[in-house]
């Protein structure tokens, strides 16, 4: 007696039926894996930590990347201008200095530019106090490079006379590494250039 053998076609079925599992199985297993790989990932950019003035660790979850970059930015632009312009006689040095970690060499020139022009020399001569009375910055993201421009009113305070400015300010901004105390944020203004500087009328 013959012994019978499968059918050729009915091997080949049931072995592609096995191949094809085994392939759908793998792709089902990579899909999942990269899943929460991707998801690992986003958790991990949507956490951060931030340092207090008191050098305490802060856990911060965030809601975007970009959100986070323009309160940064706000706060670092806030602190360079009050460094800055917020001057008199008693902390010029100690403001300007800080101010200074803030920006680059666009900054350090004009510096270097008002203090040749005697604006620090007059500061002391006259005891002037020049107090910022407020700061408005607007941040826009143009084709990577974030632009900034800055209207900040201050007074100049003479004794018996008070002059109110505004003066407009702009320049880029680029993120560089945290340095505690002296940049917290991580960012460097960049082109930085004050555009006009008029005298506020008193209305009275």
């Amino acid at each position: 007696m013959k012994t019978p053998y499968k059918n050729i076609y009915a091997v080949l079925k049931l072995n592609r039926f096995i191949v094809l599992a085994v392939v759908i199985f793998a792709m089902l297993s990579s899909t999942f894996s990269l899943w929460m790989a991707f998801k690992t990932n986003k958790e991990a950019l949507n956490s951060a930590f931030a340092i207090n003035t008191d050098g305490s660790i802060i856990p911060l979850k965030l809601v975007t990347q970009k959100e986070n970059f323009k309160v940064e930015a706000l706060a670092h632009l806030d602190l360079f201008h009050n460094y800055f312009y917020n001057i008199d006689a008693s902390n010029y040095e100690r403001n300007l200095e800080k101010a200074l970690w803030l920006g680059n060499s666009s900054v350090d020139n004009l510096y270097r530019q008002k203090k040749a022009d005697g604006v620090y020399n007059r500061l002391l001569q006259y005891s002037l106090v020049q107090k910022v009375l407020s700061i408005d910055s607007q941040i826009e993201e143009q084709n990577g490079t974030y632009v900034f421009r800055t209207v900040t009113i201050f007074e100049i305070n003479r004794g018996s006379i008070i002059d109110t400015y505004e003066l407009v300010s702009s320049g880029n901004l680029i993120p560089v590494d945290r340095n505690f105390p002296n940049n917290p944020h991580g960012l460097l203004i960049t082109n930085y250039f004050e555009n006009t500087l008029k005298k506020i009328n008193d209305e009275d």
